[in-house]
């Protein structure tokens, strides 16, 4: 069944509590559909089904934070043997490619790469058990965490449904093209970090090909 018809039929409270629970659950670093979710709320909450919108993305922001914290604390205690296992449970999601490409984007960037990470499919499943990882001080990454969340989970609930106050009638028809584009652009954002990470995975096996010189 159709995403946004299955929230449809259960109860406004019903859906505040799936939306947190899934955005939750992807933050903390299960692959789950946590935009697509969100998508086909705010689109519901904008077509009068008694879904309050503020509401929405509180709960959608309270998810993203709170799994983001639990994934960072989940990531300092388990350090990198937690990745290896990940790995093994998820290899599409966490290879050592994926793993090394978020790993030199959170050296380069830092609290930035937590913040607009929230924003790319993989990263939001990285960044908490990797900022832990990493040792990132705790109140650095929960300040990128925060203001990411905020405008993440805030600004795409408040885009959605002021679209669908605008265009409520072209929607009801045509809603599902708002899901069509979340996942574009979420398969877009995958196909960028999984090339990133081949490049990534080529090197570090060139790398460890290389001969070693001989000491005289």
């Amino acid at each position: 069944m159709h995403v946004q018809e299955w929230l449809d039929t259960v109860p406004a409270a019903a859906v505040y509590a799936v939306v947190a629970l899934v955005i939750g659950l992807e933050s903390l670093g299960i692959p789950l559909p946590g935009e697509i979710v969100l998508v086909s709320a705010a689109l519901l909450s904008s077509q009068h089904s008694g879904i309050n919108p503020i509401v929405l993305g509180a709960c959608a922001t309270a998810g993203a934070v709170v799994g983001d914290s639990i994934g960072y604390a989940i990531g300092r205690k388990g350090g990198r043997p937690l990745l290896a296992w990940l790995g093994r449970k998820f290899p599409r999601h966490f290879s050592e490619g994926h793993v090394a490409t978020a790993e030199k984007s959170f050296e380069k960037w830092g609290m930035w790469a937590v913040f607009f990470g929230r924003f790319v499919a993989l990263l939001r499943i990285f960044a908490g058990p990797l900022a832990g990882v990493l040792h990132m001080p705790y109140w650095k990454f929960l300040i990128a965490n925060v203001l990411g969340g905020i405008c993440w989970a805030g600004g795409t609930t408040a885009v959605i449904y002021y679209v669908g106050v605008v265009a409520e009638d072209w929607l009801k028809r045509f809603s599902y093209l708002g899901l069509v584009a979340a996942v574009l652009i979420g398969l877009t954002s995958m196909l960028v970090i999984r090339r990133k990470a081949k490049k990534a995975t080529a090197k570090q096996e060139s790398a460890e090909t290389e001969p070693v010189p001989a000491v005289d």
